[in-house]
């Protein structure tokens, strides 16, 4: 499976078929869920299940749903050193609640055993935010599908493309 993967134009057409492909990948799952909050926001002014419903640029789903042999993709630089980078594929070997046991599928480090931590992430200067926004998640997404930006310097031998709604054609 880490030779073929699905791309598509938006995070939300890659979750989507995330979501399908995990539910239908065999074994138990594990549900891991975000700790998400705001700086600076003593009034509450935006409840935790709105915080909870948004997933900015760059950073994992509030609800990360895993299974043992699935394949995940680091989303941030954890240990360049020892392969851990930004696009990483890892395969999950297993998983207790705040450390996921992975293996790299890629890279130099190929057949190399980690673990992932969660950690509190932020969106890299996202506009679209009125407050500065964390998120502790495990710094992985599933790897089923993902976004052609995401696959940009990637090798996979077999892609498929998933375009829900029609892509429009812009001349410069």
């Amino acid at each position: 499976m880490h030779e073929c993967a699905i791309l598509s134009t938006r995070n939300e057409h890659a979750d989507a078929a995330n979501a399908l492909m995990i539910d239908r990948f065999p074994g138990k799952q594990k549900v891991f869920y975000s700790f998400d909050s705001v700086d600076d926001d003593l009034c509450n002014n935006y409840p935790l299940d709105f915080l909870n419903s948004i997933t900015p640029n760059g950073l994992p789903p509030h609800e990360l749903k895993v299974k043992r042999n699935c394949h995940v993709i680091l989303l941030r630089n954890l240990d360049p050193h020892n392969g851990l980078c930004n696009g990483t594929w890892l395969v999950v070997q297993g998983f207790q609640n705040n450390s996921i046991d992975a293996e790299i599928v890629n890279g130099q480090h190929a057949g190399k055993r980690v673990f992932i931590p969660r950690i509190p992430m932020s969106p890299s200067e996202d506009l679209t935010l009125p407050f500065k926004f964390k998120r502790k998640q495990f710094p992985i997404r599933l790897s089923f599908a993902m976004t052609i930006n995401k696959a940009q310097g990637q090798t996979i031998p077999n892609v498929g493309i998933y375009l829900p709604e029609p892509v429009k054609r812009c001349i410069s």
